[in-house]
């Protein structure tokens, strides 16, 4: 993303519907799998502007990292709490990984034009018993100027999203799509964008807070589907939402010494190859 669409997440990330109940979502799941305590390390890798991993710094302690460097100013304006690294994944010093309960992928993976070897690197690095955390937008008919604009190569359904780390040692803890209550919304806004040829909100994303009062009913309905996720992890369904307009994946590290690998072949091809991101560190 270019720096007005990081200073719109930064914006939006507090108040927009989507972000308030994918956080609740977040934080419900994690509570489940990492008890809160400052004992425990949850480290977001691609953190952005921080509302995620900003929001768990009261539970955990918490790490952000990001390439982008007005990025992580402006999580570190918006998160004293929370020690951010600008970088790459090689630039987080070994007592991080040494200690790391959890890691988190918060719709990151579409972002990069080799997701195998993104996820593979970071679980090269995890410790045995290790989760990582993985959201990505869902199903190629919603693509839409939205994705164009945030710079997506590809969105996912459940089989695309597992072979990313198809063959390697980590069990599968959670696989579910979610934001499946307002995925009707969702689907009906992309489908106007299609035939309007334009996004629905600033910048070329979709990203708009409705009214105050249907921006709070959409939240409330969206962090509702929690109790279905938590659910499906703890053994009480045995099936998550057959759909929705993005997926969680929860995996757990099974043995140490993963090697990094490039995507596989069967892979389908990219949607869409983004223009490089003009730098303005």
């Amino acid at each position: 993303m270019d720096a007005t669409q990081l200073a719109l997440h930064a914006e939006m990330e507090e108040t927009h519907w989507w972000f308030l109940g994918r956080r609740e979502i977040l934080r419900t799941v994690l509570r489940r799998l990492v008890p809160p305590g400052g004992q425990h390390l949850v480290v977001d890798v691609g953190c952005g502007t921080g509302g995620n991993v900003g929001a768990l710094a009261p539970e955990y302690r918490t790490v952000g990292i990001d390439t982008s460097r007005y990025a992580i100013e402006l999580a570190e304006q918006r998160y004293p709490a929370v020690r951010f690294w600008q970088g790459e994944l090689a630039d987080l010093p070994p007592e991080v990984d040494a200690s790391a309960d959890a890691y988190l992928l918060m719709d990151v993976l579409e972002h990069v034009p080799d997701d195998f070897l993104l996820l593979s690197t970071l679980l090269a690095r995890c410790r045995r018993g290790a989760l990582v955390v993985i959201t990505v937008p869902a199903h190629e008919h919603l693509w839409s100027a939205h994705d164009e604009a945030l710079g997506h190569f590809r969105r996912y359904d459940e089989a695309r999203l597992a072979m990313v780390w198809r063959g390697l040692p980590v069990r599968v803890r959670l696989l579910s799509y979610f934001c499946a209550r307002l995925y009707p919304v969702v689907r009906l806004a992309r489908w106007t964008s299609r035939q309007s040829g334009r996004s629905m909100g600033r910048h070329g994303t979709d990203l708009r807070v409705p009214p105050a009062p249907v921006n709070r009913l959409l939240a409330w309905l969206f962090r509702g589907e929690a109790g279905v996720i938590t659910g499906l992890l703890e053994g009480r369904r045995s099936a998550g939402y057959r759909t929705g307009s993005s997926l969680l994946a929860v995996l757990e590290v099974e043995e140490e010494g993963i090697s990094p690998r490039t995507k596989v072949g069967g892979a389908a091809p990219d949607r869409h190859v983004p223009p490089p991101v003009v730098s303005h560190d």
